[in-house]
């Protein structure tokens, strides 16, 4: 991916969603942190809907540790992989409690220490919350990125990350991540992408392809 293809792709990208966002319900970075940890495995859509009433009930770290393990699983139930999702809701607030004031960490690494959360959760915890530039890739910033030819297909989700952050100046990190999952979740989708009205089908290796091989 040369810098002319890299700039087009960054321009179009702005072009088709100069407004892109998380689209996750949070007025905090506590909720935002939870929000996403109940994201994995699970679309922005369903998670809303839970947190709708989750977030009215529980507004700190020391509520959701004020009830058992059993009624938050069923808060919770409706998100995928629940169970787990609730044990490392109360880890996560125990820590918090314990080594933090009950507040977000800032720090990167400080955000990957906390149950349930990983490189992506902490990625769009602190661009989104604390404004500190960064590239979470999810799995539509993963396709995409393959896709258009900007990493290689065998390349690890952290290859991909490496790669973004070098091709994208660093001020337009946050931004283009989200531009890029609304792409991939709107318009480049996994089974059905809108190939025949791309403007970067040219340059994608699977938009090729499939135009190719229409009748």
């Amino acid at each position: 991916m040369n810098k002319k293809n890299m700039l087009r792709i960054l321009d179009t990208l702005k072009d088709m969603y100069p407004d892109a966002h998380c689209e996750l319900n949070h007025e905090n970075a506590f909720e935002l942190t939870i929000a996403v940890l109940l994201s994995a495995q699970c679309t922005d859509k369903k998670v809303n809907q839970v947190t709708e009433k989750l977030f009215q009930k529980y507004k700190t770290p020391w509520d959701y540790l004020s009830v058992p393990l059993e009624e938050l699983e069923q808060d919770i139930k409706q998100i995928g992989l629940f169970r787990s999702k609730a044990k490392n809701i109360q880890k996560l607030c125990k820590v918090l409690i314990d080594e933090h004031q009950g507040e977000i960490p800032r720090e990167h690494e400080q955000l990957t220490k906390l149950a349930g959360v990983g490189r992506k959760t902490a990625n769009v915890v602190v661009s989104n919350a604390f404004g500190v530039p960064a590239i979470a890739v999810d799995t539509h910033v993963e396709r995409v990125s393959k896709r258009l030819g900007v990493c290689r297909w065998k390349d690890s989700v952290l290859e991909v990350e490496k790669t973004l952050m070098k091709k994208i100046p660093k001020e337009e990190w946050t931004q283009t991540h989200h531009r890029l999952i609304f792409f991939g979740r709107y318009h480049c989708k996994a089974q059905s992408p809108s190939c025949e009205i791309c403007p970067l089908t040219d340059l994608c290796r699977e938009g090729k392809k499939r135009m190719k091989d229409r009748p």
